[in-house]
């Protein structure tokens, strides 16, 4: 690996990506609306762009937090998805999506979803494997990060415990 990436993708002044898709009929559904499942493949994408490029090793989705639509997005639309790292835990990687709509002719940008993806990275045999621990620098990325340990505290508790 190249020790430049790797120093560019641990701290947050640059882990995450920015992908844009134009929405066609084949993404709607006959009233001309994207479909929610289009939008959550985009979001996963997205995600695993993120993970794969940190941890530079095969990853899996792990969990989706909840997905809330907002707004509807419709044929014609340009769809961003803007994602970056919140936090980073052995093997496992909490990795934040906003989709934002724009109505190209007007320019109008409409905030469409957010969700929170869990991604484990994995070894050659399939086992997670250890991953660079993530070092939030600055006040929004260390917010994210601790609203990410939350959440993953909050994950843990609904665990079934094991015998």
């Amino acid at each position: 690996m190249n020790t430049q990436d790797q120093d560019v993708c641990t701290s947050s002044d640059f882990c995450g990506t920015v992908i844009s898709h134009v929405m066609m009929p084949y993404h709607a559904n006959p009233a001309g609306n994207v479909n929610g499942g289009v939008i959550m493949q985009l979001i996963d994408d997205a995600a695993f762009v993120i993970a794969t490029r940190y941890a530079r090793s095969n990853v899996v989705t792990a969990s989706i937090e909840r997905v809330d639509f907002h707004r509807p997005v419709h044929v014609g639309d340009l769809l961003t998805l803007k994602g970056c790292i919140n936090m980073t835990h052995r093997s496992s990687m909490e990795i934040g999506v906003r989709v934002e709509g724009e109505e190209m002719r007007s320019g109008e940008v409409r905030h469409i979803a957010s969700a929170y993806l869990t991604f484990v990275a994995l070894d050659e045999a399939g086992r997670p494997s250890p991953i660079p621990i993530y070092e939030p620098s600055g006040e929004t990325a260390r917010r994210r990060y601790s609203e990410a340990m939350q959440r993953r505290e909050e994950r843990q508790r609904s665990l079934p415990k094991k015998h």
